[in-house]
């Protein structure tokens, strides 16, 4: 359908579902809830979760669970992350049969085809778990322990970027990240900002996701090794440097602040396009030097480098002209 045959990961709708809060009603079996396009309704269980993501042919699988609000008070909390757990084993079962039966429709490459045969599956799919837990180390323990239990191929931190302080969301990494198993992946979802995927690796995570290089790309917004810097600012208007003059991606080696701005102005898609592109590589970028720099053991020294480049540029360009 979509012809990408690369790795895909997909949500379980569980946060999509937390963004639907005046439209849906929790029960203990599911959610249902109303179409925010033309109101029919619908309904989402762990079970369905599952199925809907066998049938996508994801790698990585998430579990069916339920956010609480970042404020959230713990006993609203302590009810979430109990149901994200009992959901969770609803999840694991359903994923198990599903992967029993074959019902994965992953991609399957010529290589994988030619070794297993053309009937075989080139891999079981990953399931992924989720802490939730909100701001209460606490309770973030006790959803671990639940977790961890239960038993999964890698772990997620779910419930942070949703209004809480970035102080909170960095205390409960630190608190958290090393109580997860040494050899399970770690996930933390919806973040971020390029500094905060540096300062989740310091704080021992390994994958991220996120909305903000396409999200920030369509408002104009780049994102640069000298911070972030906003197109539609009339200084750029003759501007023949790149979006970032360290960047090697297609969109830094084709085209100038200038145009872009140009385009972001007469309202042209193809702006959005072009930042999005870029931002996209920057973050990608990012992650392959952390990468490296844990390889060559001077990640400390990256971490500085990188966080005060950011932070000396975000200084110098204080100009809101637009």
């Amino acid at each position: 359908f979509s012809t990408w045959n690369r790795s895909l990961l997909t949500d379980s709708g569980g946060f999509q579902v937390f963004s639907l809060t005046d439209l849906r009603k929790l029960t203990e079996e599911g959610v249902e809830f109303r179409s925010h396009i033309n109101g029919d309704k619908k309904f989402l269980s762990p079970e369905i979760s599952m199925e809907i993501q066998a049938a996508l042919g994801s790698e990585i699988v998430m579990v069916f669970d339920e956010c609480a609000p970042g404020k959230a008070g713990i006993d609203q909390t302590r009810k979430s992350l109990e149901m994200t757990a009992r959901w969770a084993e609803r999840s694991k079962n359903r994923f198990n049969e599903l992967q029993e039966t074959g019902m994965d429709s992953g991609f399957m490459s010529e290589a994988s085809a030619v070794a297993g045969g053309a009937n075989k599956l080139s891999g079981r799919q990953a399931l992924f778990g989720i802490v939730q837990g909100a701001g209460h180390l606490e309770l973030r323990r006790e959803s671990l322990e639940k977790t961890v239990e239960i038993g999964f191929d890698g772990y997620a931190i779910g419930g942070l970027s949703v209004g809480e302080e970035k102080s909170v969301m960095y205390e409960v990494l630190e608190f958290l990240a090393p109580k997860m198993p040494q050899n399970a992946p770690r996930y933390l979802m919806g973040v971020g900002t390029p500094e905060d995927l540096v300062e989740a690796v310091t704080r021992g995570v390994d994958m991220f996701d996120c909305v903000l290089p396409t999200r920030n790309g369509r408002t104009g917004s780049a994102f640069t090794s000298v911070g972030k810097i906003n197109i539609r600012n009339a200084k750029f208007a003759a501007d023949s440097e790149p979006l970032d003059v360290n960047c090697s991606c297609s969109v830094c080696r084709r085209f100038s602040k200038a145009y872009i701005r140009h385009l972001y102005q007469a309202k042209e898609m193809l702006a959005a396009i072009l930042i999005s592109h870029h931002n996209l590589a920057f973050f990608l970028d990012t992650m392959k030097k952390v990468r490296q720099s844990i390889k060559l053991g001077n990640f400390g020294e990256f971490r500085r480098d990188f966080l005060n480049k950011i932070s000396e540029g975000e200084s110098e360009d204080k100009s809101t002209d637009v």
